[in-house]
């Protein structure tokens, strides 16, 4: 039973938990300022997660820009096209969370928060509009926000794929 409760992830100096913290909050923050410029809402709770993987644990392969503007493209879209094919049942939202978990594994583009996208669609039922104000727009400037932060900290993100 106690390994239920060990800990794996590798321990971390308390500075680099605050720099995290505060890429999160820069991060948060553009995405944020960009609702009060164009006027629509460009926040989701997915982000904050995202913002959990890109600032704190930027070498995992679930991190990369690939992962994130991709995943959460992928799972929303595929949100928006159940959810015009179901009715709003929890049945129908436990299939779109498994079609998005499958088709961002089978496409190499896993980000666990987009796992969330579904959901998201299903409780908002917003147009697909949705896909570009807040989703693509949103993930994107995490990641552009998350790449001159992790420059600026000295650490390596995106990572550079090392020839074989």
């Amino acid at each position: 039973m106690r390994h239920f409760f060990s800990r794996h992830q590798p321990p971390v100096h308390i500075n680099r938990g605050l720099i995290a913290g505060i890429g999160g909050v820069v991060a948060i923050a553009a995405v944020g300022a960009l609702t009060n410029l164009v006027g629509h809402p460009m926040l989701m709770a997915p982000f904050g997660a995202s913002c959990v993987l890109i600032f704190s644990v930027a070498s995992s392969p679930l991190s990369q820009p690939a992962n994130v503007v991709g995943g959460h493209v992928v799972a929303t879209l595929v949100g928006l096209i159940l959810r015009a094919l179901f009715p709003n049942e929890w049945w129908a939202v436990a299939i779109a969370v498994g079609a998005a978990i499958a088709l961002m594994a089978a496409l190499r583009i896993t980000h666990p928060p987009a796992g969330a996208n579904p959901l998201v669609v299903f409780s908002a039922d917003p147009g697909f509009e949705f896909l570009l104000f807040p989703v693509l727009t949103g993930s994107l400037i995490l990641v552009a926000v998350g790449a001159l932060f992790h420059r600026f900290a000295r650490v390596e993100y995106p990572l550079v794929r090392k020839p074989a």
